[in-house]
């Protein structure tokens, strides 16, 4: 995961998405939950049971290898995460095919 700071307004702020997304009429009003998965890891219950403050877990991914951009539990684009002032998001470096559709 590679973090970059943002300095001022962001470039590429969210834009209309390709396609006709005025043809979406009330449907355009539907909200559905957008999840970044920086990574995972497969543990064994008793190690989860087990857990305590302080513990790490290494994840299954680099940290220069993009993050996965889920809606609905569905990939549907990759990114890397950036800092905007003292939140977190994540900039799209990629919308997979089929996924605007």
């Amino acid at each position: 995961m590679r973090m970059t700071i943002e300095q001022g307004p962001l470039q590429g702020q969210p834009t209309m998405p390709p396609g006709d997304v005025a043809g979406l009429g009330m449907f355009g009003a539907i909200s559905v939950r957008l999840a970044v998965e920086v990574g995972g890891i497969r543990l064994k219950l008793a190690d989860v049971l087990a857990m305590a403050p302080g513990q790490v877990h290494v994840l299954d991914r680099r940290v220069d290898q993009p993050v996965d951009v889920l809606i609905s539990e569905r990939l549907v684009a990759r990114g890397e995460i950036v800092a905007v002032g003292d939140k977190f998001g994540v900039r799209l470096t990629e919308v997979l095919p089929g996924s605007a559709q």
